[in-house]
């Protein structure tokens, strides 16, 4: 994906205070690490313009336009510009409001599908409509391979199909979907997707634009910013959907679907994942990229060529260990599938297992990671969920060495 160029990991951990050779951070699917770029940008927000923004005396007016920069950059990030995006304290919550903006777009007996792989974020908010008169249909993975078949949602698409709702790529399985050819679909049924991509962008440049998607959901402290979340939308649908804020706040969209507005160092502090995409860009490539699809599309293929020769150790030993079972696909093909593993040990306790290796130094968890349905559908709730192993550009071989030996030591 980056050519020639590899990724250049020790001078990626400079950025992160808390990497050490003592430990190895391996959830990252559930929030990553910060860059010291970050932490500068909001500590510097804090100090020097910890005021109401948008005013005319100094600090106000720079505090609105550090703001401002945040929110192009979030937009910019997955091709989108700054008034097609809200910000909010999470995806969940973003959902939440977005579930009863668009709410009053649908008639009673209409159709909301939804699946049993994603996150509860893209899940909860939509299956009460159960409760207002809509119907909540269940897009099911496929009990063996673990995938969302799109002959299976082609099958659950009626006239009444106004919305459907699933991921780019699963928390849990880590398979990738494809988004564009599943939004196309249900758009040629006459019904919006809407999009989780939380698992998938830490991983992959995204382009809201080439999907097609109406709503497309990320958290940027999953892509080493602060604990923010964007929601996007076409802007046809944003200037229709119904305001959530107070009633006095009206025509702007990034208000109307921010209750109570923005976090302000956060969404100032989020120009800090920009600064050290920067430095890693002007490290590896040296030239002026462009615009800033072309230096997103080199970067994560840089990201993604280090996360498969991190995983295919890993995926052999999960795939060929007696006892051990992955789930989802067998392959670090990154086109194929993210850097998320997710499995559990016969006749094991995946919490009794995770502490463990977590006091051996390898920082994983294990649960349902708020993705109880996925659990339940893969019938690993009895054992405590799965335990799930999660790499990103600034994790090494020796985090995964680690992480083999102490599953030898457990399993």
């Amino acid at each position: 994906m980056s050519g020639n160029v590899i990724l250049d990991v020790e001078f990626t951990r400079s950025f992160f205070p808390a990497l050490n050779e003592s430990w190895s951070f391996l959830e990252n699917a559930g929030g990553t690490l910060v860059p010291t770029t970050v932490v500068n940008r909001v500590a510097a927000y804090m100090t020097e313009t910890q005021v109401q923004p948008g005013t005319e005396f100094d600090a106000s007016r720079i505090a609105a336009e550090r703001m401002e920069e945040g929110r192009e950059f979030m937009a910019a990030m997955i091709n989108a510009k700054a008034g097609e995006i809200a910000i909010g304290p999470s995806t969940t919550n973003n959902v939440y409001v977005l579930a009863n903006a668009l709410r009053p777009w649908f008639a009673d007996g209409d159709e909301v599908i939804v699946t049993n792989v994603d996150h509860e974020a893209n899940n909860g908010a939509w299956r009460r409509y159960a409760d207002t008169g809509l119907s909540v249909r269940e897009w099911r993975m496929d009990s063996e391979t673990c995938e969302l078949r799109i002959e299976d949602l082609q099958a659950l698409l009626t006239d009444r199909t106004r919305l459907v709702c699933f991921t780019a790529c699963s928390n849990i399985i880590g398979t990738v979907n494809d988004v564009a050819a599943i939004a196309k679909l249900v758009h040629d049924a006459g019904a919006l997707v809407c999009v989780d991509g939380v698992a998938f962008t830490p991983h992959r440049a995204v382009d809201v634009k080439e999907l097609d998607v109406d709503f497309y959901l990320y958290s940027i402290y999953k892509v080493f910013g602060p604990h923010a979340a964007v929601l996007y939308g076409k802007p046809e649908h944003l200037a229709r959907l119904e305001n959530q804020n107070h009633y006095f706040v009206d025509g702007n969209p990034y208000l109307m679907l921010s209750p109570g507005g923005p976090n302000h160092e956060l969404t100032a502090g989020a120009v800090g994942v920009s600064d050290y995409f920067d430095v890693l860009y002007d490290h590896h490539f040296g030239d002026e990229p462009t615009d800033i699809r072309k230096k997103m599309e080199r970067l994560f293929g840089l990201f993604a060529d280090h996360e498969a020769r991190l995983s295919a150790p890993l995926v052999q030993y999960l795939s060929a260990k007696p006892g051990l079972r992955l789930f989802g696909l067998s392959t670090a093909d990154m086109e194929k599938r993210v850097a998320v593993f997710s499995f559990v040990a016969d006749g094991r306790d995946s919490t009794e297992i995770a502490t463990r290796m977590q006091n051996k130094g390898a920082g994983l968890r294990s649960g349902d990671f708020y993705a109880a349905r996925c659990i339940d559908g893969l019938g690993v709730r009895p054992q405590n969920g799965v335990i799930r192993a999660s790499l990103v550009h600034y994790n090494t071989p020796a985090d995964v060495e680690r992480l083999i030996e102490c599953l030898d030591e457990e399993v």
